[in-house]
C-alpha cells in the first residue's frame, strides 16, 4: 500500500514515518511545506491511504493558521475529489477545535473540508481530535509544554509557569502512533469518523515540571524514580530524548580498598539497588549476616565460592559459581555469607539488594562463616 504523510518532517509525522518503515509492508509518500499543490497531486494520485499530519501551531502571523491548517486540509480534499477514488484520510485535529480561537477555528475548518469530503463523496475520513501530544523528536516552545520543560531542564535552562495548578491533558506519542497504525490495518471496517487515542493523561503544569525536575535531580541523589510505567515512563524517555550530547553518560563513586572495587549503579525508592564489586584472586569479601535485608548475587566474570552458615543452628551450606553458567545466589536472613574468588583473573560481581543501604541502620552484623 502506498500511504502518503503530509507534514512527515514534523513531530508527528516522523514517528509515523519511522514505524510504518519498520513494519516493511508499505510504501511511504511524504509532502512537506516546501513541496508544492503540483506536487502534491502528484503524491495523491498514487495514494491508497492518506495521513494528513501538516498542520501550524505557533505562526508569527496568525493568517497562517487558515493557510497551514484549513486551507491546506481544503486543497488536500479537492485533490481527493479529483481523483475520483476513495482515498481513506486520517487527520491530526486537536482538541482546541472546540474552542474560539485562531488556531481552533482553523482546526475545525479542517474537520469539516474531511466532513464534506465524507458526505459528497462518501470518501473515507477519520478525524483525531488530540490532546497535547508529547514524546521524542518534539520541539521546544512549539509543540507542547512537555518539550519546552524537557529541553529546558535537560540544558540547565530556567522553566517558566504562570499557574501550577493549570490542568493539562496528554497523550504519548506512541500511542498516537498505535492508533494510526491500527487504523490502518482496520481501515475497511468502516470505523468512526472521530477517533480517540487512550491512555489520556490528566496533569498540572506543576506537577509536570516536578516530574521532570525529578529525573535530573536522579542523577545527583542516584535514585532513579518509578519510571517503568504510565504517564513517568512516557515522560522519562521524552526527557532522555531532549539530553545534549555531553549528558549520555554521567560517572559514578568507585569505591577501591586492597581487596578490589566496589560500584552503586542503580538505586529506586522502593525496589532497593543494583551495585557490583570485584575481588582480587584469593580474596573473600562478605563475612556478615541480616536480620532483613536480602540480596542476589550474579558472577558476571571469574570464579567464585560462595559460603553460608546458620548463626543459631551452626548449618553449613557451600557452593561454586562462575560467569559461563549464570546462576543467582540469594542472601538467607539469619544465615552468614561470604565470597571467595577461586579463580585466577579477578572476579567481577552483580549485586541486587533489596533496600538502599542506610549507614544509620545498615542491618549488616559481621560473623565468620568459617
Amino acid at each position: 500500500m502506498n500511504i502518503l504523510i503530509t507534514g512527515a518532517n514534523g513531530f508527528v509525522g516522523k514517528n509515523l514515518s519511522v514505524r510504518l518503515k519498520e513494519l516493511g509492508s508499505h510504501t511511504i509518500l511524504t509532502y512537506t511545506k516546501e513541496q508544492s499543490l503540483v506536487e502534491l497531486e502528484q503524491l495523491v494520485v498514487m495514494s491508497d491511504f492518506i495521513f494528513h499530519l501538516a498542520g501550524v501551531n505557533r505562526p508569527q502571523n496568525p493568517i497562517e493558521f487558515t493557510q497551514g491548517n484549513a486551507e491546506l486540509t481544503d486543497d488536500l480534499c479537492a485533490l481527493v475529489a479529483k481523483s475520483g477514488r476513495d482515498i481513506p484520510i486520517v487527520i491530526s485535529s486537536s482538541t482546541q477545535a472546540e474552542l474560539d480561537n485562531a488556531y481552533g477555528i482553523s482546526k475545525l475548518s479542517a474537520e469539516e473540508s474531511l466532513l464534506k469530503l465524507n458526505r459528497e463523496q462518501q470518501n473515507t475520513v477519520y478525524i483525531y481530535r488530540l490532546p497535547n501530544v508529547f514524546g521524542k523528536w518534539s520541539r521546544a516552545n512549539y509543540n507542547s509544554a512537555v518539550a519546552t520543560f524537557c529541553h529546558n531542564i535537560a540544558h540547565d535552562l530556567p522553566i517558566k509557569i504562570n499557574d501550577p495548578l493549570a490542568k493539562l491533558s496528554l497523550v504519548y506519542i506512541d500511542d498516537v502512533v498505535a492508533s494510526f497504525v491500527d487504523l490502518l490495518s482496520g481501515w475497511n471496517d468502516k470505523a468512526e469518523i472521530y477517533q480517540n487515542v487512550t491512555p489520556v493523561y490528566q496533569t498540572t503544569v506543576g506537577e509536570l515540571a516536578d516530574i521532570i525536575e525529578s529525573f535530573k535531580d536522579s542523577i545527583v541523589s542516584g535514585i532513579t524514580p518509578r519510571v517503568g510505567t504510565g504517564l513517568v515512563r512516557a515522560l522519562y524517555s521524552t526527557y532522555l530524548s531532549f539530553l545534549p550530547l555531553s549528558k549520555f553518560s554521567y560517572p559514578l563513586v568507585k569505591h577501591e580498598d586492597p581487596r578490589g572495587s566496589f560500584v552503586e549503579m542503580l538505586k529506586t525508592p522502593d525496589c532497593g539497588q543494583f551495585s557490583f564489586f570485584t575481588a582480587h584472586p584469593g580474596i573473600t569479601r562478605g563475612g556478615h549476616y541480616h536480620h532483613t535485608k536480602t540480596e542476589k548475587f550474579l558472577v558476571i566474570k571469574g570464579k567464585a565460592k560462595y559460603r553460608f552458615r546458620q548463626i543459631i543452628t551452626d548449618e553449613y551450606y557451600e557452593l561454586d559459581a562462575d560467569g559461563n553458567n549464570p546462576v543467582v545466589v540469594e542472601t538467607i536472613p539469619g544465615w552468614s555469607h561470604d565470597i571467595t574468588n577461586i579463580g585466577d583473573d579477578e572476579l567481577v560481581v552483580m549485586l541486587w539488594a533489596n533496600e538502599i543501604f542506610d549507614r544509620e541502620k545498615p542491618d549488616t552484623i559481621g560473623f565468620k562463616v568459617n
